[in-house]
C-alpha cells in the first residue's frame, strides 16, 4: 500500500531534516515520530501532521499542516531550542526541491510560525514551529 499524503511527506522532511548539516550540527539524526526511551537530548520530534484535500483542475493535492518540537535541557535551553528551530526553517522553508514525498509532487513550503516555552515537565525548553505544504498525487 502506498503512503497518503501526510506519512508520505514526514519521511520526506525526516529525510531532509536528516540531510542538513545545520539541523545535524544540532540535534544529529535525532528526529522522531516517537522519541525512544532514555533519548539523548537535544531533539526533534513531529506533533502533528494534517492533511486536508485541495484538488484543483484535475488533480489531487492536500494542504498539509506540519508541527515539528524541539527539545532540549541544556544549560542555554531556550537558546538552544531557538537554534533548533532556526535551522529547521532553513532546512524547510521555501525549500521545496529538498523534500521528496514518493507519490507527490511538492508545490510548496511555507513557514507559518514558532515560538519557545519552558518545556511542560519544567526540565529545558521546547521551541515549536509550523509549515503548511501543498502537494499533489505525481
Amino acid at each position: 500500500m502506498a503512503d497518503g499524503f501526510a506519512l508520505a511527506f514526514q519521511k520526506g522532511v525526516r529525510a531532509a531534516l536528516v540531510a542538513n548539516s545545520g539541523v545535524t550540527d544540532l540535534v544529529s539524526t535525532r528526529v522522531y515520530d516517537e522519541p525512544p526511551q532514555g533519548v539523548v537530548f537535544p531533539y526533534l520530534r513531529f506533533v502533528e501532521i494534517n492533511p486536508s484535500a485541495e484538488d484543483t483542475g484535475g488533480t489531487t493535492g492536500a494542504k498539509v499542516d506540519l508541527t515539528l518540537q524541539a527539545h532540549s535541557r541544556s544549560a542555554s535551553g531556550r537558546v538552544e531550542a531557538t537554534q533548533i528551530i532556526e535551522a529547521v526553517y532553513g532546512a524547510l522553508h521555501r525549500q521545496e526541491p529538498s523534500v521528496t514525498a514518493t507519490g507527490f509532487n511538492v508545490i510548496e513550503i511555507r513557514f507559518v510560525d514558532s515560538f519557545a516555552d519552558r518545556g511542560a515537565d519544567g526540565r529545558g525548553y521546547d521551541a515549536f514551529i509550523t509549515f503548511e505544504a501543498m502537494l499533489e498525487t505525481s
